[in-house]
């Protein structure tokens, strides 16, 4: 099995021929026709979560498979919209609820929703990303966590952000040494993140790049070893990640 860093050396020496490879996939060429040839018909959020095969694609492409099972909480994201501040899209702090409204804003857009770029063009574009992550991470699992980083950088803002992903999270903790014991305080541990983290580097690809070389190096030791290949006890790492995290977050906002 290559190492993180031998991974990520490979597949950025020519990224876009990699996303070229991926997106010639038997498997990925055929769902990404059968959405493009589809997604158009769909006309409420209710007939787009009833359609497996569209919502699941949608969902993995904005990196958010793990909630496809949510389908009332997702029907509420997408026709509350982005332009209202109080709707639920804009009070989650994790981006990818944002960015999936912006794409399916059933709320402004209405019926109009899947007509738009961000719902066609830019979804299957999100969608071949995350296959070569997926791919990537069938030979180091450091390696696709690290990729995924690299792509959302750029659009963190906040320790909030890093907490609602499980990927980011595992990142920043292993590359910034967050310490497994901190106490299970939201607040807190998005504060000691931002303490870790320069937020206003992420917007710098030299300086996303060391982080990526930092963590690759220290995921590589990590998995030499005897310890956990993620550096995380399972017990430890859910409690701040995927649905666990989430369900802490949307709780400050069930009103909505």
């Amino acid at each position: 099995m290559l190492s993180a860093t031998t991974s990520i050396q490979i597949v950025t020496a020519d990224l876009n021929r990699a996303k070229a490879r991926i997106a010639s996939d038997t498997l990925v060429r055929r769902e990404t026709k059968y959405y493009l040839d589809n997604i158009k018909s769909i006309k409420t959020s209710k007939d787009f979560v009833n359609n497996y095969r569209l919502f699941s694609y949608a969902m993995k492409a904005y990196g958010l498979s793990d909630m496809t099972y949510a389908k009332t909480m997702m029907q509420r994201v997408m026709d509350g919209g982005v332009t209202n501040a109080k709707s639920m899209a804009n009070h989650l702090s994790d981006p990818r609820f944002k960015a999936f409204a912006k794409a399916f804003d059933f709320g402004d857009k209405a019926a109009g929703a899947t007509a738009s770029d961000a719902a066609n063009t830019a979804t299957t574009k999100s969608y071949i990303d995350q296959a070569l992550e997926d791919d990537v991470g069938e030979q180091n699992e450091g390696a696709r966590v690290a990729l995924y980083f690299m792509r959302n950088a750029p659009n963190i803002t906040s320790g909030y952000q890093v907490l609602g992903d499980k990927a980011l999270f595992r990142f920043v903790q292993i590359a910034f040494d967050i310490p497994t014991t901190t106490s299970n305080t939201l607040d807190r541990v998005s504060k000691l993140i931002e303490s870790k983290m320069h937020l206003s580097d992420l917007k710098n690809p030299d300086k996303v790049k060391t982080m990526v070389r930092r963590f690759a190096t220290l995921w590589d030791l990590q998995n030499a070893s005897t310890q956990n290949a993620s550096g995380l006890q399972p017990s430890q790492s859910e409690a701040f990640s995927g649905a666990a995290n989430l369900t802490a977050i949307q709780s400050r906002y069930s009103q909505f």
